[in-house]
């Protein structure tokens, strides 16, 4: 036994010296470094992982992700909520509908007006007449309270409109992380990839030198770079997915990213802490604080001021007249014997009338039909939105529980499990029982070990945002 141990031991020695001769000692010195690099860790394939420890906390964690002149989430928000179009529209809606209150108060306006006549075109009568002249002002008085039902409709108008911006706020925060996260998630990946690219990378060139030397058959040769190849194409995709990552922060943002931070990178650092709360202590904050519930409550408010309003309009309004008439004396005029007669003396005649409509139309109550309906339709769709939301906190609460078991699981189990699978290959390897690829195999497994932890980081932070945007609270990953 000891003797055929000496023999492939005699083996190998000759193998390397005839490889040492062949290649050279430049070639000889990088083969070290590779295989240095190979069985005691890739500076940048570990490097990502440091990053997601800080990005996520983890104690002596550091990286890019917490540089100090990255993009907080928070400065990417404010940026998101002062810049964005659909904001700047919805706050000039609000704007209007503030501008209806004062249209709502108006009250109707006078009318004036002015008459001469009659203005006698017959020759046959003669001396013609005086012509008179009217001013006169004419006034309709609202009953029913129409004013004070306009108004109140106006205002529940500016409070629907103030529920719909705190909408589209909500909304796009909600856009506004979700884009953020993904484009932590895509950058964090890419690193990690590029880093076991660059690993495989060298693997592949310390074949070529091996099989160069004659200590490797052309097969091996062959798999390693297939498996670089295949890898490759991992790796690119990874890049476009992170270009496009990074161009989807500019949808909620209103313009592209470097138009508003340059050069800068979101800064990927989420909080996993649980967040204080059971289900149902959530489920009563949302229905005090969702917008949506608020949004619901707010059409009940104008629905039951549109049908105050319908129900005032039913009100007949008079309208109240004054005018004022001035006939200047009469011409001078003689008798049938050629006498003169005495003329017609000049008028001053003030004029009261009263107009009140028929309220024929009354008869029909469509109108309050229709009224009353749009209040029963709110009153049923408060209720939808209030069993909606509470079913959505719940459902959001047991997602974001899933979410936090699993990184939970990542990172105290299986992190561990492929880091210790993978230095185990590694001393495998050095003690030649493991074979290359079994090698490569193992660091592609921990690869998507982690590109797997990444993701569940970003689950948790989105299942985070979702929760606190479910029960009214601004969104902090």
């Amino acid at each position: 036994m000891n003797r055929l141990v000496l023999h492939r031991s005699a083996v190998r020695a000759a193998r390397l010296a005839r490889f040492v001769r062949q290649v050279g000692p430049a070639a000889i010195a990088a083969l070290a470094t590779v295989i240095a690099a190979i069985t005691t860790g890739v500076p940048e394939v570990r490097a990502e992982p440091a990053a997601a420890d800080a990005a996520t906390g983890a104690p002596g964690a550091s990286g890019a992700s917490g540089a100090s002149g990255d993009v907080a989430f928070q400065a990417y928000l404010e940026a998101v909520l002062r810049a964005s179009n659909d904001l700047a529209a919805q706050r000039e809606a609000l704007v209007s509908a503030r501008a209806g209150v004062g249209i709502a108060g108006l009250r109707p306006d006078p009318s004036l007006a002015l008459g001469a006549g009659p203005n006698e075109l017959s020759s046959a009568v003669n001396p013609k007449p005086r012509v008179a002249k009217t001013i006169g002002l004419t006034y309709t008085v609202e009953m029913g309270g129409k004013r004070e039902r306009r108004v109140d409709l106006a205002r529940s108008q500016v409070k629907a409109s103030e529920t719909a911006l705190n909408a589209a706020q909500r909304q796009a925060s909600a856009d506004a992380a979700a884009a953020f996260i993904e484009a932590c998630r895509a950058r964090e990946a890419l690193t990690r990839q590029e880093g076991s690219l660059r690993a495989l990378s060298e693997i592949v060139r310390m074949n070529e030198l091996r099989h160069r030397a004659g200590d490797l058959g052309g097969l091996e040769l062959l798999q390693s770079r297939n498996g670089r190849d295949q890898f490759l194409a991992t790796v690119v995709k990874a890049r476009a997915d992170a270009v496009a990552a990074m161009e989807g922060l500019a949808v909620p943002l209103g313009h592209r990213w470097n138009e508003e931070f340059g050069e800068r990178l979101p800064r990927c650092v989420f909080s996993d802490a649980r967040l204080p709360g059971d289900a149902e202590a959530l489920v009563s904050q949302a229905l005090d604080a969702r917008d949506d519930v608020q949004a619901a409550r707010a059409a009940l408010d104008t629905a039951r001021a549109a049908a105050g309003l319908t129900r005032a309009n039913r009100a007949v309004d008079p309208a109240i007249g004054v005018s004022y008439g001035y006939t200047a004396q009469g011409r001078p005029v003689f008798g049938p014997d050629g006498s003169p007669a005495a003329p017609s003396p000049r008028s001053n005649a003030l004029t009261l009338s009263l107009t009140v409509p028929i309220p024929l139309s009354r008869l029909d109550r469509g109108d309050l039909v229709q009224a009353e309906s749009a209040v029963t339709q709110a009153m049923l769709g408060l209720r939808q939105t209030e069993l909606k939301a509470q079913a959505d906190v719940r459902v959001t609460f047991a997602q974001y529980e899933a979410a936090l078991e699993n990184l939970a699981r990542y990172r105290d189990a299986t992190l561990v499990d492929a880091d210790r699978v993978l230095e185990g290959m590694r001393t495998s390897y050095r003690h030649g029982s493991a074979s290359l690829l079994e090698l490569l195999s193992a660091q592609r497994a921990a690869d998507d070990t982690w590109l797997a932890y990444l993701q569940a980081r970003s689950d948790l932070a989105a299942a985070t945002v979702r929760l606190q945007q479910s029960v009214g609270r601004p969104p902090a990953p």
